[in-house]
């Protein structure tokens, strides 16, 4: 692809609306991800005698599970925005670049 293609893509308002659209998605994931984390560590440094406790009578703490599941919620958020960015938003994207090589054909 040359560069006027490539310009032609980029200015593209279907291309545009779907930049937008896939910056507001991941910026909103980072968003939640990073209040997530705030939130844990937080919890640790004003409260740290909350994940401490024991789960029944074992030895394992609350701070263990919440700790798990602040990783596999960052591992899961990560893989939602992964699908949706190479599914629709790359359909999107080819769809944009067909009709913009189509046009100069």
């Amino acid at each position: 692809m040359d560069t006027q293609t490539a310009k032609k893509v980029l200015e593209h308002p279907e291309f545009r609306r779907m930049a937008h659209q896939k910056a507001l998605i991941g910026w909103s994931f980072s968003a939640v991800v990073f209040v997530l984390y705030v939130a844990f560590i937080w919890l640790i440094g004003t409260s740290p005698e909350v994940f401490a406790k024991p789960v029944s009578d074992g030895i394992t703490t609350w701070g263990i599970y919440a700790g798990l599941f602040v990783i596999v919620f960052s591992i899961a958020i990560t893989g939602v925005y992964v699908r949706i960015a190479n599914g629709k938003f790359e359909k999107m994207t080819q769809d944009v670049v067909k009709e913009v090589m189509g046009e100069g054909k």
